[in-house]
């Protein structure tokens, strides 16, 4: 499956009815749940069942007016969240994650009807009870006869801080041929350098949101100065100057997507064996001094796309506990203890002296061989067999050949549309 976006261009009136048909599938969703809490033993096509009936409400008219399969779409999304949770319960997780009413939704999701897409692509009329009409689609030309000849499943409106897009989930499987030549890394990840790998070369973190913290605090304090307490609804100005700020956030968090789909493509071509440390980044933020650099740093976005591009181009992708990968020594195993503040790794046993990230990539290069069954030369080319699909405790392959986890064959790169600001 791919997903190719399109902005929405239209009037105020067609945007408006757009946050009318968003507002009532929350509604759903929020009703499904209620229904789900009430209920006992209530099932994915009990709540189906539900929507026909809101859908004839008479307190509420309004929800008759969204398409009956986008309602459906917002009470599958509701028995999602509610399969999660059973799911995090019989795993006996400590967080189990309760489902929760939504407050600020910003997409609704129609399936085949409710929507027509004009025959050359330039449009998409949105033909339900609330009767957005017509709206121009921009995007790039191989985008738009890619949707013009594929089977489209699903149609998502989302609302973002500069407009209105429309994506579209295509039934069509992404095919490359791969690259390969025979090169393997381990990857450590980091706050002072983005990646080091086990070749020793690094790469400098971009720190997207320290950059742009002296934009970002600036729009703050202009919506808190046009904030009136006690007023509803607040002022025009207000609502100007709040757009201005989700702008701000919306360019730096396109400036780390774009960022970890570069690197992470950079990586793929380069290498067929990539290993990485599984970091459990809710864990690690929950330091208050780096916190904001882990989350600016954007490592889970980056190992997700490694996973991504190694299942498109049939490569490994090997996620290793990163337990002790400072302190071990790469050369002879002996465990030298460090603080943070200490960046070399200097080995009182075999008297190897080395920059401590490089180190670590090392280790972690040792495991992820280890997990696909190729040999350790103390080189970082040349092993091109993976025959074994073992897994050593605390370690977690993402290889394509492996099994590569379902929730990745959903994604597919952004395609910049003509007016896009980026």
């Amino acid at each position: 499956m791919l997903i190719r976006e399109a902005k929405l261009a239209g009037t105020p009136e067609q945007f408006a009815q757009l946050d009318a048909a968003i507002r009532t599938a929350q509604c759903v969703h929020n009703r499904c749940l209620r229904y789900w809490r009430d209920n006992a033993g209530v099932s994915k096509n009990d709540l189906q069942k539900f929507c026909a009936v809101l859908a004839k409400d008479a307190e509420q008219p309004w929800m008759g007016l969204l398409n009956s399969q986008a309602r459906q779409a917002a009470a599958e999304r509701t028995w999602q969240s509610i399969q999660s949770f059973y799911r995090r319960c019989k795993e006996g997780a400590k967080h189990k994650g309760y489902p929760k009413f939504k407050k600020h939704s910003r997409s609704v999701e129609y399936k085949t009807s409710g929507w027509k897409l004009s025959d050359d692509g330039m449009s998409i009329t949105f033909t339900d009870g609330f009767k957005a009409g017509q709206l121009e689609l921009w995007l790039d030309g191989s985008a738009r006869q890619l949707i013009l000849s594929s089977k489209i499943n699903r149609v998502r409106v989302v609302r973002r801080a500069d407009g209105y897009y429309a994506q579209f989930c295509l039934d069509v499987e992404r095919q490359e041929a791969g690259v390969y030549s025979g090169n393997v890394i381990g990857l450590d990840l980091g706050l002072k350098y983005f990646t080091k790998d086990s070749n020793g070369a690094e790469v400098a973190c971009p720190k997207f949101f320290r950059k742009g913290e002296k934009r970002l605090r600036r729009a703050q304090r202009r919506l808190s100065k046009r904030f009136k307490k006690g007023a509803k609804p607040q002022s025009k100005n207000y609502h100007k100057q709040r757009q201005r700020m989700g702008k701000v956030h919306l360019k730096i968090q396109r400036q780390r997507k774009s960022w970890a789909i570069e690197q992470a493509r950079r990586v793929m071509v380069s290498n067929d064996i990539v290993v990485y440390e599984d970091l459990r980044v809710p864990n690690l933020v929950r330091s208050r001094h780096l916190a904001k650099s882990i989350h600016d740093a954007g490592w889970t976005q980056f190992t997700h796309w490694l996973g991504y591009y190694g299942k498109l181009w049939r490569k490994v992708v090997v996620a290793v506990n990163p337990a002790y990968t400072s302190q071990d020594c790469s050369g002879c195993g002996y465990r030298v203890q460090k603080s943070l503040s200490t960046r070399t790794h200097d080995c009182p046993h075999c008297g190897l002296t080395i920059c401590r990230d490089q180190n670590a990539a090392l280790n972690i290069l040792k495991r992820g061989l280890e997990v696909v069954g190729a040999e350790w030369n103390n080189g970082t080319a040349g092993h091109a067999e993976t025959g074994s699909q073992e897994q050593t405790t605390g370690e977690i392959s993402t290889s394509a050949e492996v099994g590569q986890p379902t929730s990745v064959s959903a994604v597919a790169e952004p395609v910049r549309t003509s007016r896009e600001a980026v």
